[in-house]
């Protein structure tokens, strides 16, 4: 993510790590673990991407300089991810899992921007913390994968909608979570590119204001 946001050990290593042990340890849907030094682990590896990608373009980071700056060890890495975009989305997921899991103040609609003012802090946190920015070639390739990864999240959140309306629903639910996805995105590269003095409050009030009005067409009624 923005202040959120290939070198590969062998075809060999990649190869032979199934595809079931990366999606139980860094998938969306990956369950928890109560080991905590995984997740101090995983924590120094992303804390090491994001590190790097504010000193170099994001393209050009080795899986290497992301090991030797967290001190893990290559096989520890390859047991969880596949490469560092992987890590990468791991991140983002992970915060999207904590807000799901705090209690719901919010209901109907909401639900489905209800990740927006949180993101928006965690940035506005991270960059007060650092004073630093990650370059424009760096966020691009950043928020690209934050807004797959939003998408997945709005696309559940509206699995657990049902339709209350007599008639077939008129707009597209996989339509619906790329818009929001991508208005969100669209959001945030303009509060962070003009560098517009609003705060995480006001910027996600001007991104409810764009995606308000088509979700409200939806005649959905959540669990």
């Amino acid at each position: 993510m923005s202040d959120v946001s290939v070198d590969l050990n062998s075809a060999l290593v990649k190869n032979t790590r199934s595809t079931d042990v990366r999606n139980r340890t860094s998938g969306p849907n990956r369950p928890k673990t109560p080991d905590r030094r995984v997740q101090r682990t995983k924590t120094s590896l992303r804390n090491a991407l994001m590190g790097l990608a504010r000193e170099k373009p994001y393209p050009s980071i080795a899986v290497k300089e992301i090991l030797d700056r967290a001190n893990v060890g290559r096989s520890t890495f390859y047991t969880h991810f596949r490469d560092k975009d992987e890590l990468l989305k791991s991140g983002i997921y992970e915060m999207l899992r904590s807000i799901r899991a705090r209690p719901r103040t919010d209901s109907g609609l909401d639900r489905l921007v209800a990740f927006s003012l949180p993101i928006l802090e965690h940035i506005a946190d991270h960059r007060r913390a650092t004073g630093e920015q990650i370059s424009r070639e760096g966020r691009v390739v950043m928020h690209e994968h934050l807004r797959s990864v939003l998408r997945t999240f709005v696309a559940d959140e509206l699995d657990t909608a049902k339709d209350t309306g007599q008639a077939e629903p008129q707009m597209s639910r996989d339509l619906v979570a790329r818009h929001v996805a991508a208005t969100f995105v669209l959001v945030l590269d303009w509060w962070l590119e003009r560098d517009v003095a609003l705060t995480p409050a006001e910027v996600d009030a001007r991104f409810r204001t764009l995606v308000m009005p088509t979700l409200t067409t939806l005649d959905l009624q959540f669990r």
